[in-house]
């Protein structure tokens, strides 16, 4: 008996998330080169798919192109922080409002949040958080709302990735994300809110304190 063959992504998407997934983990920190020929060699593909991967990463805001220094993982720093993070302040919370209220199911974030409590190391715990995250604005019944949110989404989490490996938080964030969802599930749509704004706030306070240090100076 045969087996019916699974779908191969296409070469292109394929290296666009390996990539991917190592600059959200960590693997392949900030400032890192991407050199062509070693990634080819490493997804076993020619430099073509690579290079429109890198394209498409450079898009998103995760690498930086340059004439000079060639490819590179966006470096992050407090100006970085500071624009993501106020966008997510701006459309998250209101997001999360629209979908309680419109009773949508949250049921992918308390998986989510669930794969994040018994993750086995960062990589996973960080990917979890991500679709927690996503799983409640997603919802909302506004699509160009949700797409904006994704369309930083890679960027916020990188973000992340660089400071919970100066200042790991996982305990403290766990926490406030069971106390969103509860809100959340009991249909207090103003309190769902309010605490994922102040869990999106507290964040880059605690991790670039200089970002808001340079806000109240502005």
């Amino acid at each position: 008996m045969t087996s019916v063959p699974t779908p191969i992504p296409s070469r292109t998407q394929f290296v666009l998330e390996g990539i991917k997934h190592r600059i959200l983990t960590g693997q392949l920190t900030p400032g890192q080169a991407l050199v062509e020929t070693k990634l080819a060699a490493q997804f076993g593909v020619s430099k073509t798919p690579v290079r429109e991967a890198l394209k498409t990463l450079a898009g998103t805001g995760l690498v930086v192109m340059s004439q000079y220094k060639g490819v590179t993982v966006r470096m992050v720093d407090a100006d970085m922080a500071r624009e993501v993070y106020d966008v997510r302040l701006l459309l998250e919370p209101e997001a999360l409002r629209r979908a309680v209220r419109r009773g949508a199911s949250l049921d992918a974030a308390r998986d989510a949040l669930s794969r994040a409590d018994t993750a086995t190391d960062t990589a996973e715990r960080s990917l979890s958080n991500r679709e927690f995250h996503r799983a409640l604005y997603l919802p909302c019944g506004n699509p160009l709302l949700g797409r904006m949110l994704d369309e930083v989404r890679d960027q916020a989490a990188l973000v992340s990735a660089v400071a919970w490996s100066a200042d790991p938080s996982w305990e403290r964030e766990a926490g406030e994300h069971r106390e969103i969802l509860r809100l959340a599930l009991e249909g207090d749509a103003d309190g769902a809110a309010r605490a994922l704004h102040a869990h999106i706030a507290s964040f880059v306070r605690r991790a670039f304190p200089q970002a808001q240090e340079e806000e109240g100076q502005s």
